[in-house]
């Protein structure tokens, strides 16, 4: 059974509800735009909020999802974890898209809302105020992820739970890596900024 939980999990967060929304809607790859993410932010520069807006929330949906199917069918605290780090796994690295994908920013954020919702609210914090004064929804995601595992620590959660939050941040950082070098060179685009369908960037 628990096998099985953690497969389902990978496959729920192998769904690109970015990719789908674009190629549907738009009849172009987002994968050819922008950044090439198939997230919301991605999805915002190209179709608007109109697009942007469902695929947030179904990214985070898949990782809340997870998670509780995984409560529901398995009362065991790894095997839920296990399904956390799996459905995140999906959403960066899908079977569907020859395991490319998204940063995870958004169904981390799905997945902890059930999880650890304190630490959830923390960190989503932590990178809004971030986003708001830098622009940068990279930096604000990258900030909000490495700060889970300290916010597990801060808020008394155990042993498994911390471990569980430190290979969610290093998935998410290691996601985010182009991120970084753009930021570092200082080319990385920033929140609200345009893409044409056309051209690319």
């Amino acid at each position: 059974m628990a096998f099985l939980v953690i497969a389902g999990a990978y496959l729920l967060g192998s769904i690109p509800f970015g990719y789908l929304f674009t190629r549907l809607f738009k009849q172009v790859d987002i994968r050819s735009h922008g950044s090439g993410n198939i997230g919301a932010t991605n999805v915002l520069r190209l179709m608007g909020w109109g697009a942007a807006l469902p695929v947030l929330l179904l990214d985070v949906a898949k990782g809340s999802v997870a998670v509780l199917l995984a409560r529901a069918l398995s009362g065991e605290t790894a095997v839920v974890l296990a399904a956390a780090l799996a459905v995140l796994v999906g959403h960066c690295f899908p079977l569907f898209l020859k395991f490319k994908g998204g940063k995870g920013a958004a169904t981390g954020i799905g997945l902890l809302i059930p999880l650890a919702g304190d630490v959830c609210a923390a960190a989503v914090l932590l990178a809004v105020v971030v986003i708001v004064l830098s622009r940068y929804v990279s930096l604000g995601s990258l900030v909000g992820a490495t700060s889970v595992p300290f916010f597990l620590l801060f808020f008394g959660y155990d042993a498994l739970h911390l471990l569980f939050g430190a290979a969610m941040a290093l998935l998410v950082i290691v996601r985010h890596r182009e991120n970084i070098g753009r930021l570092l060179s200082g080319t990385e685009s920033k929140f609200g900024q345009k893409i044409n369908p056309d051209g690319g960037k």
